[in-house]
């Protein structure tokens, strides 16, 4: 391990201590620092493994173009199992803070992997946490939608599916969450792809299989200007 490696891991275990003024110190350590490879890495690594509410700060006020390394890291976030969920919730509260260079994530490799985690992940906590960030994301990063506009409603589709099936057994409570997560993710798809989305809807629900789905979640309802009108509904029978 190098000097430079030992010094940054000695100021994390300082970076979360309960005197202030050490504290203090090792925060304006970082903001000084020059936020290369090492120092973010070491910073998320930090993350995943405590949670701590002082690294966010810090990674929040990341500037370009060092916004590169830490979307790498973030994807190798999602892509370890192990390390998902707290990656997830690292994106999503980055993503809440708004940083100048958030639209990036578009051209990034973590959206591919957030929509992946969000088509094939089978814990509903890492789901729920996964549909909450990409609800957050998507007025952030409008020009996504010409290419990945249909894996947005494939998203949708496959929540929306599950929710209702619960292949993985999750209690009631957190399908609950993930329902509300669902209903979310509908009205802000409809707000952004009105057209496109009710095309996907007719098309996706007239298929026999997501019937079910269709009736216990969905529902149609007269419409006086366009005939018809597609609305989710939050709370279904099977949940009370």
């Amino acid at each position: 391990m190098s000097k430079e490696q030992v010094s940054i891991s000695e100021l994390l275990l300082s970076l979360d201590s309960s005197e202030l003024q050490e504290a203090e110190r090792v925060r304006a350590a970082f903001v000084l620092s020059d936020r290369g490879g090492t120092v973010l890495s070491s910073l998320v690594e930090y993350y995943l493994d405590s949670s701590s509410s002082q690294v966010v700060l810090l990674l929040s006020s990341t500037r370009e173009p060092h916004h590169k390394v830490l979307l790498e890291k973030l994807n190798e976030s999602l892509n370890r199992p192990g390390t998902r969920l707290a990656g997830l919730t690292l994106l999503g509260h980055l993503i809440r803070k708004q940083p100048p260079w958030v639209h990036h994530i578009s051209q990034s490799a973590v959206l591919p992997s957030l929509l992946r985690c969000l088509k094939t992940e089978g814990d509903v906590v890492v789901l729920i946490t996964g549909v909450l960030v990409l609800i957050t994301l998507l007025p952030m990063i409008p020009q996504a939608g010409k290419q990945h506009i249909y894996d947005f409603f494939d998203v949708f589709g496959r929540l929306a599916s599950w929710t209702y099936r619960n292949p993985g057994h999750a209690p009631v409570s957190h399908l609950i969450h993930l329902h509300a997560g669902v209903y979310s993710l509908f009205h802000r798809l409809y707000g952004m792809f009105p057209c496109n989305f009710i095309s996907y809807l007719r098309l996706h629900y007239s298929m026999k299989e997501n019937l079910g789905t269709f009736q216990e979640l969905i529902k149609v309802s007269p419409d006086q200007n366009s005939g018809c009108k597609y609305q989710l509904l939050l709370f279904s029978d099977n949940m009370s």
